[in-house]
């Protein structure tokens, strides 16, 4: 990343483990990260890698058992729910299954509105808050007044994925978490999903950090990719380093168990 580069977020010797004795599971081991602003990065491993946990350690969902958060060169503080409520202003997630994602008592108005009140526009007029949630789902092509009064669990995979990037659109945090946002859905929603968070990335200059085990996903997006095995980075650098020229045997792995059209596939592995 160039020098001129500001840190948003890094972590130091970050560890979580779970268990004591002979049930202990280290699923975090002493990892160090550093992210930039306006950076896209990928982080890449098999399911069980640890990378769930590390996203849910920076999104401050659950502790560490070691090692140091830092947002914007200060030691994270989030030990009080508005402090929480604050570090979530700046850091806001994408997750997998969109249909876990929504409390299904709260109608998408509702889902709106709580990011507009997020941001300081509770005292907003009514009109004024109707038409930044018009804007919100026109930017990830929905229409605002086929939702309102609807229910999440109304919509599709595909909508309800969209309606969270409309979220981001309102919240406009410093970084965005996106874990496996696309898996749940088909091919064709998958591009527009990655093109509407590309270019709010670009609108917002907002840090993008990719949980994936897609690793065609991550040269796609990616500036920079972190490739995770039990628990620790076994290799990172920019996009075409890790992928195109990759140093570890696990990342070679993982690269050759891409199906490829033109290759016979081998299944002897799985």
């Amino acid at each position: 990343m160039p020098s001129d580069k500001k840190i948003c977020l890094s972590t130091s010797g970050l560890t979580k483990i779970y268990g004591f004795g002979a049930h202990r599971t280290v699923a975090v081991d002493h990892v160090d990260l550093k992210l930039y602003e306006g950076e896209v990065v990928s982080i890449v491993g098999e399911s069980g890698s640890g990378k769930t946990t590390l996203a849910k350690m920076l999104l401050g969902l659950i502790s560490s058992s070691e090692g140091d958060i830092y947002f914007q060169g200060v030691k994270r503080d989030i030990s009080s729910q508005k402090k929480k409520q604050e570090y979530w202003k700046n850091i806001q997630a994408i997750f997998q299954d969109p249909f876990s994602s929504y409390n299904i008592f709260n109608k998408i108005d509702s889902v709106l509105l709580d990011c507009i009140h997020m941001r300081g526009g509770r005292n907003l007029s009514r009109e004024k808050k109707v038409e930044l949630m018009t804007e919100a789902c026109s930017f990830v092509n929905l229409k605002f007044e086929e939702l309102t009064n609807k229910y999440p669990f109304e919509l599709s995979g595909g909508q309800m994925q969209r309606l969270m990037i409309a979220r981001i659109f309102l919240l406009k945090p410093k970084i965005l978490l996106a874990d496996e946002p696309t898996s749940m859905i088909d091919a064709c929603s998958r591009a527009t999903i990655l093109d509407m968070l590309m270019q709010l990335r670009k609108e917002i200059g907002m840090t993008v950090i990719f949980i994936t085990h897609d690793i065609g996903l991550a040269y796609y997006v990616s500036d920079t990719v972190y490739i995770m095995e039990h628990g620790r980075f076994v290799e990172f650098g920019s996009a075409d380093e890790v992928i195109l020229q990759p140093r570890e045997p696990y990342t070679q792995r993982l690269i050759n168990d891409v199906p490829k059209i033109y290759e016979e596939w081998d299944l002897s592995t799985v």
